[in-house]
């Protein structure tokens, strides 16, 4: 059912991006997802809003939102500490719609760590426009397994 939903049609990824290796379960529902990762640690991940990610206005469903800056957020935990993490707590402001077609982006900054728990501050936004802003509490869990870096 959600095959056609996965098939890339021919669109232009803005540079630096690449696509998710996240294929199945959840992923596979709400995608296709995109990332960057900078050479400084710094990273973004994003969606082209489609049909699927609608609400009945027409709008980026919220749920879609929230599940976005989820793991957008949350993947500050991954580039900081390595490890896997669950989410705890988060809030967000909507502060913008998302429209069909509209390339979304989004990020966050460990603010904090006490223990095993980290605060991160996010953002979500479309080119100057803010989507949403927000700030979630992760528990970090245990380490993840080093890349292996494939030959080019």
């Amino acid at each position: 059912m959600t095959d056609d939903l996965l098939e890339e049609s021919s669109i232009s990824l803005p540079d630096g991006y690449a696509p998710m290796n996240w294929f199945s379960g959840f992923g596979r529902q709400i995608g296709p997802l995109y990332e960057k990762i900078g050479a400084d640690g710094s990273y973004a991940r994003a969606f082209f809003v489609q049909e699927h990610h609608t609400n009945g206005m027409g709008n980026c469903h919220g749920g879609m939102l929230m599940a976005f800056a989820d793991m957008a957020f949350g993947h500050a935990v991954t580039m900081t500490t390595h490890r896997y993490w669950v989410t705890v707590r988060l809030l967000t402001d909507f502060m913008s719609a998302a429209k069909v077609g509209e390339w979304i982006e989004g990020t966050g900054v460990v603010t904090g760590m006490e223990d095993d728990f980290i605060t991160v501050q996010g953002r979500i936004w479309c080119g100057d426009r803010v989507i949403m802003t927000g700030t979630g509490v992760f528990k970090a869990l245990g380490d993840r397994p080093a890349k292996v870096e494939r030959p080019g």
